[in-house]
């Protein structure tokens, strides 16, 4: 038989039972409509975290303090903390292949200004805080480094604190007072909206690092250090070197641990993309199960359909058709069939998607190759559960066929 005879007459033995072949086929509609559309919803959470990552900072490397044990017990990450403003000098002037350095203090205060208030993280950098962030000024400046060496009393807002502190009235220039130390607002950040965590990252003051250590502090240990390598090929170079530098630093043996902890953020990346990626293989596997189901679901009907037309079967074997045309025939309604409901599961999906880009707060990004694998998927279904049936039909016995009633 030619193939478009051969589709031409499994089509119009599925018109026959429309409403047999749409509920048949609807399995398989909804399994690849799931598959499309789970992925997608898997892939555009990997994009969200990862464009998340990315605003935290170009190249960025983050030191941490390190752990302490108490009789043998460990405190966990951060109970140990030897980080000083006099590590980040040292880093900075011997450090070769890094391209900014920052600390960070980091304090809860209360905002005051006028009679309006707010609850926010106050945190002490150095100049090269907005380049290793990728952040910017909506308006007025940064502080200078001479703000940093002489403890100014200055300050730049993000944006949820100026929104709630001057909800109409432009902060620059504005005195406020953080626990009742007076500063002066000096500029306003950019917009740069939640991180990987969903905390707000607006909602922060900044201020000179020394400022904040020595007037609202009142330590002598930073919380962190902020770092940049010039590239991202050179963060596992910097990272080595910024290792060496601290060990240095704080005397510390050979073999003895470090007593801080280097994170970069292509670490953070790859952790965070192999958690999507289990969780988007996790949702595509469990949405995949449904079209198993509209699988054995063809295979039901094709059976149901070879009882039905086996006298059809045996008039076409007694007049000279091979079993060979009879199997590619039931074989071609039951691709078909596959075919057409993965067809409208693609378009069921691609709508779906659209409408939760648009109309909705998930990001849904719709890879082509799973859009294929969706499509050879649900051909190679209708092939796997219509071969069963299909060889049934064909080994049927034309004299048993044709009394068959």
């Amino acid at each position: 038989m030619k193939w478009k005879n051969l589709f031409k007459v499994a089509f119009k033995s599925l018109i026959k039972n429309r409403m047999r072949s749409i509920l048949t086929s609807l399995g398989i509609i909804i399994g690849v409509g799931a598959v499309i559309i789970m992925v997608a919803i898997g892939e555009g959470a990997q994009a969200e975290i990862e464009n998340q990552i990315a605003s935290l900072g170009a190249n960025l490397i983050i030191i941490f303090p390190g752990s302490s044990k108490v009789g043998g017990v460990s405190q966990g990450a951060g109970s140990y903390n030897r980080l000083t403003l006099d590590d980040v000098e040292i880093l900075e002037k011997e450090a070769e292949v890094i391209q900014g350095i920052s600390p960070m203090v980091q304090v809860r205060a209360q905002v005051i200004w006028g009679t309006n208030n707010w609850n926010t993280n106050v945190s002490g950098v150095s100049t090269d805080y907005l380049s290793i962030r990728n952040w910017g000024i909506e308006s007025g400046n940064f502080f200078t480094e001479r703000d940093v060496q002489v403890k100014s009393k200055v300050a730049v807002i993000g944006k949820t604190v100026a929104d709630n502190l001057f909800p109409a009235k432009d902060p620059i220039g504005e005195k406020i007072r953080i626990n009742n130390t007076p500063f002066k607002v000096v500029g306003v950040l950019s917009e740069k909206g939640q991180d990987a965590r969903g905390q707000d990252q607006d909602d922060v003051v900044i201020a000179p690092s020394t400022t904040v250590l020595y007037r609202l502090s009142g330590g002598r240990y930073i919380n962190m250090i902020y770092a940049s390598a010039a590239s991202v090929e050179q963060l596992p170079e910097a990272q080595e070197e910024i290792s060496e530098l601290l060990r240095d630093s704080h005397r510390l043996n050979p073999g003895e641990e470090d007593d801080f902890r280097i994170l970069n953020q292509a670490e953070i990346m790859e952790t965070v993309s192999e958690t999507s990626k289990i969780l988007t293989l996790l949702l595509g596997s469990i949405a995949g199960v449904s079209l198993i189901v509209g699988g054995i679901g063809i295979m039901n009907i094709m059976l149901v359909s070879v009882t039905e037309r086996t006298r059809e079967i045996g008039i076409r074997l007694a007049i000279g058709a091979r079993g060979s045309d009879v199997l590619i025939q039931f074989l071609a309604e039951a691709v078909l069939l596959s075919m057409v409901g993965g067809f409208i599961g693609i378009v069921t999906a691609l709508s779906a998607s659209y409408v939760l880009n648009n109309f909705t707060g998930i990001t849904t990004v719709v890879n082509p190759g799973i859009i294929m694998l969706a499509v050879v998927f649900s051909g190679v279904v209708g092939v796997f559960f219509g071969f069963y049936p299909a060889r049934k039909a064909a080994a049927l016995n034309p004299i048993d066929a044709l009394r068959y009633e």
